[in-house]
């Protein structure tokens, strides 16, 4: 709390000086009137920035150079209401705008922000992780997207627009070399090839040494290595018609990620069901049982010491390659124009992992070409614009069509050490101590002869199945215990997904200084899917056929709950062989009217007014894991598909801002209100991953308690008592300032409260539960949702001599409160409130013709996590307060413990930077 304060102080202080919104993203070296206000695209139209009544941030390519960003998580410094963060790979990321976005990497849910380069569609916010090449503008779009660009969406867009081709030549390029051996060369050569066709490349190289080492075999991991490539040809046989085409291929082979391991120690709350943090004691009982295992833990007390220990044998490995066309036609005939956008994309991304992140061996992803993910993507769109009634009305209508093949396989695989692992984990539940286990893998299930005598004594009860309940216990655990090596051979899903939508967006002039705008959107989606399921765990089935009496014949209801928990391990993310035969199919379709209504003002000539009101929607799907299936018998007799889908995710929102643009200021003003009902939430719950709708209620009936109580109970609505689910509200202030010659200064604040509703449900009908794992979720603040975000910047270009000699000094930051970084708000993943700096400082040549800099970014090396998980395979839970509640334990214990992929360390280097 005292973090946040002084977060809000800081951001308070910020405002009184000469401040700068990103928005604007000025050149340092301009300080004449109005140098702040750029030209963008924002609503289709190049108009300036301070005349767009929409909450849209645009960044400059010197603004993304001097920060040191090559994509987009890199914007993270510089648009305060925008976060983008990536996890388990380099081919994954999320993007989160005024503290909404799509969490996880699951490849089934489409991003709440989407990405566009160039006017194209990238289907997944990971697809964009990638360098950028020779950048314009950045645009941020906040707020629900539907009415201007071809694919629509609930939370906001980000759109990459790269330099075109020119018909002067040119030619530059850069090389840098830093810390971690990081080097990276890039260069661009454009020019004419004809006095009407004008064409350009551009191409980098990047290279880089992990961030993160074994302790066993020395190897890096995060590490980057990575190729660029981009040609475009620019055809403009006259004044009213140009053609560009665009081809790029993109490249990586790249070891992420590592997840560090935060502590050995477990969590439990001293006084249940009264107010106080939880506490910890320094023994686990599944740390013990992994260091019986010879499980390493380097330095357990400091993750950032950035050490792990994977097993021998296993790699983070992984190739990522995307690549695609474009072909954009502008045409001029005469009061209309007509625009037409076409593309086909192509992505595919391998990736191997020891997922359960320690050196035991209990899960892992192998590094043989058959686990991936591909998308092929065609897209078409298609605008028609104009003016009517002598410019009284500004008019726009539009066409989409996305066709998209998505194919995923995997060969997540049990590692040699699973079955005794879980085994012991069962027996562990019995009791802690050490005598009652013996992992030494020799199929005893984990039991030593103390063990079994313990089992045989404790439940010693006759078992209907036959024998005792001790007997079928120990007979159970020993089946278990044999499994390693089993699971996934190239099984996955085949997703398809088609998608049509019509779209107009008018601006009518009703005065030289009020206008209305006024948009609406059809949107019509198909999505289907086909299971290949693919497994060699003969043990599941076994174990489903002798276990599930026994454990229906128990007389104990302990000796019960351990026997299904020894056939729930077995068959874990429903790796069984008597899936193999199941062929599940099948098909959704939806359709949604959505659009905008943009009221305008300008009172003075330098202030714009606005208050709109817009209807968002991100369509509804299926989640790629066939974990979510439930009990494989269960899906095997019933052919459980409907546990797959989610429904689409929508949203009101409602804007109130103002812009004024003056002679060496600016400041735009954004307050918001946005609604979102069936919000999409991915989370891993430390053994599988839940896709579940959040809806929100005004009271739980069919339930023993309310959310709203901390009570960890949850129920059902009344049938009419549906509603949103999650409330974002806040403002955003962003200004920019000129106070001197060549001297730009930048500042921004977010305020945003982006909560969950008080009593949840888990779909639009009210009558599903949340999910059990989710407890904590009902009037909190969403993960990776800081309350208070502030940015700024200061760049000076001071003139050196009068020889055109200029320096550069620029210097950068962030500085968010404290957010949890799980989707499950675990008390554990919770990031006290921090603050990130870049800094640059160089020598450039007259006009520019070359530099030399110095930089460094994250300067003051603050160690902090992305996401913080539960740890896979490791207990699940947490020993929250409101956990002891849910249970009802007055003395209950969460062994479950954590792990993080972390922010980057500080780097630095030095730039060579050549152009003519």
């Amino acid at each position: 709390m005292k973090k946040s304060l002084l977060l809000v102080s800081a951001a308070l202080s910020a405002m009184t000086m000469p401040a700068y919104a990103q928005d604007a993203a000025p050149q340092a070296d301009e300080a004449t009137e109005n140098a702040g206000d750029i030209v963008v695209t924002a609503t289709r139209r190049s108009e300036s920035l301070s005349n767009v009544p929409l909450a849209v941030s645009a960044v400059s390519s010197e603004s993304l150079q001097n920060s040191g960003a090559n994509d987009i998580r890199q914007l993270n410094q510089l648009a305060p209401s925008l976060l983008v963060s990536s996890t388990g790979s380099e081919a994954n990321g999320s993007a989160r705008i005024r503290g909404i976005g799509t969490v996880g990497d699951n490849p089934g849910l489409e991003s709440s922000v989407a990405v566009f380069i160039d006017g194209v569609y990238r289907s997944r916010s990971g697809i964009g992780l990638t360098d950028l090449g020779e950048v314009d503008r950045i645009e941020v779009l906040r707020g629900p997207q539907g009415t201007l660009f071809g694919r629509n969406a609930s939370a906001g867009l980000i759109h990459v627009i790269t330099k075109k081709p020119d018909f002067n030549f040119g030619a530059s390029g850069e090389a840098t070399y830093g810390n971690y051996d990081f080097m990276r060369l890039s260069g661009g050569v454009t020019g004419p090839l004809s006095s009407t066709i004008a064409a350009r490349i551009d191409a980098s190289y990047a290279k880089r040494d992990g961030y993160a080492t074994d302790i066993l075999s020395g190897q890096d991991i995060n590490t980057r290595d990575r190729l660029f490539v981009r040609g475009q040809i620019l055809f403009e046989p006259s004044d009213d018609v140009s053609i560009r085409l665009i081809a790029d291929y993109a490249n990586r082979k790249e070891a992420c990620c590592a997840g560090s391991f935060k502590s050995k120690a477990e969590t439990f709350d001293p006084t249940p069901g009264a107010p106080g943090d939880f506490g910890t004691r320094d023994t686990s009982r599944v740390v013990d049982i992994l260091t019986s295992f010879g499980g390493l833990f380097p330095d357990p007390n400091d993750p950032y010491s950035r050490r792990v220990a994977i097993t021998p044998g296993r790699t983070y490995g992984g190739k990522t390659s995307d690549g695609g066309v474009s072909a954009e036609l502008n045409w001029d005939l005469g009061g209309t124009s007509l625009t037409s956008i076409t593309a086909y994309r192509q992505y595919k991304s391998e990736q191997a992992g020891d997922v359960d992140y320690g050196n035991v061996d209990l899960l892992y992803r192998p590094f043989d070409g058959r686990s991936f993910r591909q998308f092929k993507t065609f897209t078409q769109e298609l605008r028609l614009q104009g003016s009517l009634f002598e410019d009284k009305l500004d008019w726009l209508v539009g066409g989409f069509y996305a066709n998209e093949k998505l194919n995923t396989r995997s060969n997540l695989t049990f590692g040699r050490d699973y079955g005794q692992f879980m085994a012991c984990r069962v027996v562990a539940s019995v009791s802690g101590s050490a005598a009652l286990r013996d992992p030494d893998l020799d199929g005893d299930g984990c039991l030593s002869p103390t063990g079994t005598a313990t089992l045989n004594g404790a439940f010693s009860g006759p078992n209907a199945a036959g024998g005792t309940d001790a007997s079928q216990l120990i007979a159970s655990l020993q089946r278990l215990g044999t499994i390693g090596n089993v699971g996934d051979q190239k099984a996955g899903f085949d997703h398809k997904s088609t998608n049509y939508a019509f779209f107009t967006h008018n601006i009518f002039k009703i005065t030289d200084r009020l206008s209305l705008t006024v948009g609406a959107r059809y949107t019509n989606e198909t999505k289907s899917i086909q299971s290949r399921l693919n497994n060699n765990n003969a043990a599941c089935p076994t174990q489903q056929t002798l276990t599930n009496p026994a454990a229906a014949g128990a007389t104990s209801a302990t000796a019960r709950a351990l026997l299904n928990a020894s056939t729930l391990f077995s068959c874990l993310f429903n790796f069984s062989s008597g899936l193999n035969a199941l062929n599940l199919q099948d098909k959704i379709k939806d359709s949604e009217v959505t659009g905008t209504a943009v009221l305008s003002w300008k009172p003075v000539d330098d202030l714009l007014t606005y208050a709109s009101f817009s209807k968002g929607y991100k369509a509804g799907g299926y989640n790629l894991d066939q974990s979510a299936l439930g009990s494989p018998l269960a899906a095997q007799v019933n052919g459980n598909v409907v546990n797959l889908r989610f429904d689409a995710e929508k949203v009101n929102a409602y804007e109130l801002g103002f812009k004024y643009n003056g002679r060496r200021f600016n400041l735009n003003v954004a307050a918001f209100h946005q609604e979102f009902e069936s919000f999409q939430l991915n989370t891993f719950n430390g053994l599988f991953f839940l896709v579940q709708n959040v809806n929100g209620c005004s009271a739980l009936v069919g339930g023993s308690g309310a959310d709203s109580d901390a009570s960890g109970a949850t129920g059902t609505c009344a049938a009419g008592d549906v509603n949103a689910g999650v409330i974002a509200k806040g403002i955003e202030i962003e200004a920019t300032a000129y106070p001197a010659r060549n001297l730009a200064v930048a500042a921004g604040v977010t305020y945003s409260s982006t909560k969950y509703a008080k009593d949840l449900v888990g779909n639009i009908a009210g009558t599903l539960p949340l999910a059990t794992e989710l407890f904590l979720l009902p009037g909190s603040q969403l993960s990776n949702a800081p309350k208070y975000v502030v940015t700024g910047s200061i760049g000076w270009t001071p003139d050196i001599g009068s020889n055109g000699l200029s320096g550069l000094i620029y210097v950068d930051t962030r500085l968010q409160s404290d957010t949890n970084t799980g989707s499950d708000l675990f008390p554990e993943k919770v990031q006290d409130a921090y603050a990130l700096f870049n800094a640059r400082i160089g020598l450039r040549g007259p006009e520019q013709r070359w530099a030399i800099e110095f930089w460094a970014q994250n300067l003051l090396n603050k160690q902090y996590d992305q996401v913080a998980f539960n740890t896979p395979l490791q207990a699940a839970g947490s020993a929250s307060r409101a956990h002891q509640k849910a249970f009802g334990s007055a003395t209950s214990f969460s062994a479950q413990t954590f792990s993080a992929f972390l922010g980057e360390p500080r780097t630095y280097g030095l730039t060579l930077r050549g152009k003519f």
